[in-house]
């Protein structure tokens, strides 16, 4: 029982919040931040937006180190083209993300990264949208993506298009399996897909058909018909169903969402999924539902859209395993550009991923 003072003339009790045991929270004290690390230890002791961050690494820090914990990675977003690519590959290479479900746009730009091709600072002064487009330059906000870009992974795309037996099913996992291959046989650089590859790390894209390389598969099927070649038969059902079987072996499952969309609720829907095998008698099993959750987002709740929802909303629909039952979650509102680089390399430090390597 915390102490108290005697009652004040409002007839308020004043307790000591020491021995309420409150946490304090202290100044932001740069001239002791030497490492990444110090400095997000020291935001999660400050307020507002510094302390999600510093919360957001301690959960992120626990599915590290849970040997239990199979983390899937949610991403949406021009994060690609942002220039965070480079994060992801250290999620992968280091252990921590075991599967990634992604938008096809954030594969299809990584994969420019990963051939050797760049992106562009966009300067408005020079040309405007009519311009760009006059040029080949497609705008990603304050970015620009060549053309000859595309062109390029159109290329990459047939190429593992062209190598494929007709009899297997396509799907989107498979399909950036093979690419990850490419990569790894031909490309000396680092690549979200060519680590995901060398870690037999799964690429899931649900909307596969929102996307460069779905295009490029619609185009594909356009010269097999013209020479000829029997179709290849594209099953999203095939990624369903390995995730689903893959998060059904896991002791515990954690979640690293970065946006949202609908990579981060095909990810989620996996318990929902899990709960009616068992409610339908198909499978005897416990409830299925994420023991960990990071998310970074600024999106804000109120305009009704899934990548504001917070974690607590899919609480109510058998996601996550609530706090009050050890669930660890953690939400940041803001640009991922700017948290996604603190709270990565805070965790990398701190498991010593930059050390090994």
């Amino acid at each position: 029982m915390a102490k108290q003072s005697k009652k004040t003339v409002t007839g308020r009790v004043l307790h000591d919040p020491v021995s309420d045991k409150l946490r304090p929270i202290f100044p932001l004290d740069l001239s002791k931040c030497r490492t990444i690390d110090e400095l997000v230890r020291a935001m999660g002791d400050t307020a507002f937006t510094g302390r999600q961050i510093g919360d957001a690494a301690d959960v992120l820090e626990a599915m590290a180190r849970d040997k239990d914990c199979f983390v899937a990675m949610t991403l949406s977003g021009a994060l690609t083209v942002g220039k965070m690519g480079l994060i992801f590959c250290d999620l992968i290479e280091s252990g921590i993300v075991k599967a990634v479900i992604s938008t096809g746009a954030l594969m299809a730009h990584g994969l420019v990264e990963a051939t050797g091709r760049s992106h562009f600072r966009y300067d408005e002064k020079k040309m405007d949208d009519n311009e760009l487009f006059q040029a080949g330059y497609n705008r990603v906000y304050d970015s620009l993506e060549p053309e000859s870009n595309l062109d390029h992974v159109e290329k990459v795309m047939e190429r593992v298009l062209n190598d494929w037996d007709a009899e297997e099913t396509v799907c989107s996992w498979k399909v950036h399996k093979r690419i990850g291959e490419y990569l790894h046989k031909t490309m000396p650089g680092r690549g979200i897909l060519k680590s995901a590859y060398e870690k037999n790390v799964p690429v899931f894209v649900p909307a596969f058909t929102d996307s460069e390389l779905g295009i490029d598969f619609a185009l594909h099927k356009i010269l097999r018909l013209r020479d000829k070649r029997p179709l290849l038969r594209f099953d999203p059902f095939e990624d369903f169903e390995k995730f689903a079987n893959t998060m059904l072996a896991t002791k515990r499952m954690g979640i690293f969402t970065v946006g949202g969309g609908v990579p981060r609720n095909w990810a989620q829907q996996f318990g929902v999924y899990a709960e009616l095998l068992a409610r339908r008698g198909y499978k005897e099993i416990p409830l299925k539902r994420y023991n960990y959750g990071v998310r970074i987002c600024p999106e804000p709740v109120h305009w009704g859209g899934l990548s504001g929802s917070t974690y607590t909303e899919a609480v109510s629909w058998g996601k996550f395993v609530p706090r009050e039952e050890g669930g660890q979650l953690a939400e940041v509102f803001e640009d991922a550009t700017v948290a996604l680089p603190l709270i990565v390399g805070a965790v990398l430090d701190r498991i010593g991923y930059f050390k090994r390597k």
